[in-house]
């Protein structure tokens, strides 16, 4: 009897730690404090990397589209002064874009997806 409720104690706190398990538990804001919200409203650039087809279909106001595969070339295009918060539709394409700004000296906040926003 003890090492069947063992082990069911042992299964509910595995099952405990399972659900929080792919949880984050960063906020969606940057290190630093600010919230992308704040950083926008500050002048941080509002960055879509998904497709052009993509962007006509729903954006925030304010967001400027660069696609990912575009943006090395285009990088000039990203104002640099304030920040940016990036983003794409699951956050694959913004993680790249991140790097890619990082390694260029851009203060980053990766939103991941657009639904974040």
């Amino acid at each position: 009897m003890t090492r069947r409720l063992t082990t069911l104690a042992l299964l509910a706190l595995l099952a405990a730690g399972c659900s929080t398990a792919g949880a984050s538990t960063e906020s969606a804001a940057p290190a630093g404090g600010a919230d992308p919200h704040a950083m926008v409203a500050a002048g941080a650039t509002l960055l879509d990397v998904r497709t052009p087809r993509e962007f006509a279909a729903g954006h925030p106001d304010g967001a400027i589209n660069i696609p990912v595969g575009d943006l090395e070339r285009r990088i000039a295009e990203v104002p640099s002064e304030h920040g940016v918060v990036v983003y794409c539709h699951s956050g694959v394409r913004s993680a790249s874009a991140a790097r890619l700004l990082r390694a260029r000296g851009y203060e980053v906040h990766d939103l991941g997806s657009m639904s974040a926003w």
